[in-house]
């Protein structure tokens, strides 16, 4: 049976997304380290003793569910400062969620997450033919939900006590989403928001 989604690298101006391979782990530890990104309670980013089960993973989650982690670098210097994937695929309804996103604290609050974003969305709706594309995040985790409004997705609901966090504590889940018929706004968006620099 063909795979919906395959291996694809998507290139843009400030980044180059690639599939994940498990011989990007020191890039990935590394890219982890910048900022120390596991100290976030709110967050799933790998500590350095985790990546190689975190990859093993989203490489298995690649397998056996569609799914289609990737590595994001800087097109400048071709240096991994992140990861991101397509994840909750459900081909049947032409719909996949993007999620497992994280960048180094150096590349924070640049063009990178925008480009990565758009380039993503782009793929998601005008190759795959996506109906639609959630993204998920922790309702305490303020920086990523303020990121993902501001790409123009829309806020489905909270999902209480949806998820079991490492520390033990409850995860409130806010779900987001992107329709379809929002992508032409959405997409102007991006762009203009990447042009303004």
């Amino acid at each position: 049976m063909a795979r919906w989604i395959e291996p694809v690298t998507l290139r843009g101006t400030h980044v180059l997304i690639e599939p994940l391979e498990a011989g990007d782990r020191d890039e990935l530890a590394a890219a982890a380290g910048d900022g120390e990104l596991w100290k976030l309670w709110y967050t799933s980013v790998p500590a350095p003793q985790a990546t190689d089960g975190w990859i093993a993973a989203a490489l298995k989650q690649r397998a056996e569910a569609g799914a289609m982690p990737f590595v994001i670098r800087r097109a400048q210097d071709r240096r991994l400062v992140g990861a991101t994937r397509y994840f909750n695929v459900a081909a049947e309804n032409r719909r996949l969620e993007i999620g497992h996103t994280f960048y180094s604290s150096s590349v924070q609050r640049t063009p990178i997450n925008t480009e990565t974003k758009l380039l993503l969305l782009t793929h998601a709706f005008e190759a795959l033919d996506c109906l639609g594309v959630e993204l998920r995040t922790h309702f305490m985790n303020l920086q990523s939900r303020r990121a993902i409004e501001r790409l123009g997705a829309k806020l489905d609901g909270v999902l209480r006590s949806h998820q079991v966090m490492p520390d033990g504590s409850l995860r409130d889940t806010c779900v987001y989403s992107i329709l379809a018929t929002e992508w032409p706004a959405v997409r102007s968006n991006l762009a203009f928001r990447l042009a303004r620099g």
